[in-house]
């Protein structure tokens, strides 16, 4: 009788050690994908950081005028790629920083976009066309690169949270990620003005 006892607690914890070892590598592939992920986020706003310096000379060429405007978008770019997030720190709250600097960057490309409804030699300008449909691209590359990421922190956090993965998860110091949201007032129309 203790012979089968203990062969019953010996399969029980080769299996207990196999599921924990297969949970944990599953959990640090998962891991990786987020932090792939990211990264992708972030090479789709420097691309748009890297755009901003020709938009902005190529609008200052073609127009002497709105300098505030020109100057806002400069400065947000600076802010905006000053804050980096590591991506073995996913917090809510340094997304939200790195989310609120870029809204910054998109609320004055915005207020630049605007100025060519009523500067239509600008817009007619090819150079300045061009950028225009790079920083439109970039703007959809930023999307999909945040959907990406999102889908991979929910498929995270899903494993994180499930059982038996739960308990590897604390044990090696698994721990959920923040995803993006949605920035406040993002349902509204913006509203812009000069």
């Amino acid at each position: 009788m203790k012979k089968i006892v203990l062969v019953v607690v010996g399969i029980l914890v080769l299996f207990v050690v196999f599921s924990g070892c297969s949970g944990y590598n599953n959990l640090v592939q998962l891991d990786e994908d987020v932090k792939t992920k990211w990264s992708q986020v972030e090479t789709q706003y420097q691309r748009r950081s890297d755009l901003i310096p020709n938009l902005v000379s190529t609008v200052k060429g073609a127009a002497k005028f709105e300098q505030t405007t020109l100057t806002q978008v400069i400065e947000a770019r600076s802010k905006a790629s000053q804050i980096t997030v590591d991506p073995t720190k996913l917090t809510a709250e340094n997304i939200e920083k790195f989310q609120s600097a870029q809204g910054e960057v998109s609320q004055a490309l915005g207020r630049l976009m605007v100025l060519t409804e009523n500067y239509p030699q600008l817009r007619a300008t090819q150079q300045f066309s061009d950028l225009s449909v790079q920083l439109e691209g970039t703007e959809n590359r930023i999307a999909t690169a945040r959907r990406d990421f999102n889908q991979s922190v929910q498929t995270f956090n899903t494993k994180v949270r499930s059982f038996p993965n739960n308990l590897t998860a604390g044990l090696f110091g698994f721990q959920q990620k923040a995803g993006f949201k949605a920035d406040a007032g993002a349902q509204n129309a913006p509203k812009i003005e000069f």
